[in-house]
């Protein structure tokens, strides 16, 4: 983010400083109304010229950084797919131990139960 930031604000400099020069050395030119106007017509063609090279430059490196983006951003999907998978295999394997062992404990309660009630039907108690 910061590299856009510098970027833009090199961009905008490079822009100002060339105009401020071309007005500047415009100004002391020690020449005709014809001269000048041609040496404007010369500049303005090579600023323009710079200005498109300089924006074909910005676009590159702007396609490139969103090419980037878009990468990386592809690669913490699949990433985060694939952590998603493990955690619910876990939660699958864990969930299916957990019944394993409430199935354990609940025939284990019921066969005491019953051990319990048949111990009480067929025996009498002492006095």
């Amino acid at each position: 983010m910061s590299d856009r930031d510098e970027f833009g604000a090199f961009l905008v400099g490079f822009i100002v400083g060339g105009l401020t020069g071309a007005v500047v050395s415009l100004l002391f030119a020690p020449q005709s109304g014809e001269e000048t106007r041609a040496l404007i017509k010369d500049k303005s063609i090579e600023l323009r010229d710079k200005a498109q090279v300089t924006g074909e430059e910005a676009l590159a490196r702007a396609e490139a950084l969103a090419a980037d983006a878009r990468r990386r951003a592809e690669e913490l999907t699949h990433e985060a797919k694939i952590r998603a998978e493990q955690l619910a295999g876990e939660a699958r394997t864990r969930t299916e131990h957990l019944t394993t062992e409430i199935r354990e404990r609940s025939k284990s309660a019921i066969e005491a139960v019953r051990k319990t009630k048949k111990g009480d039907s067929g025996e009498t108690p002492a006095v």
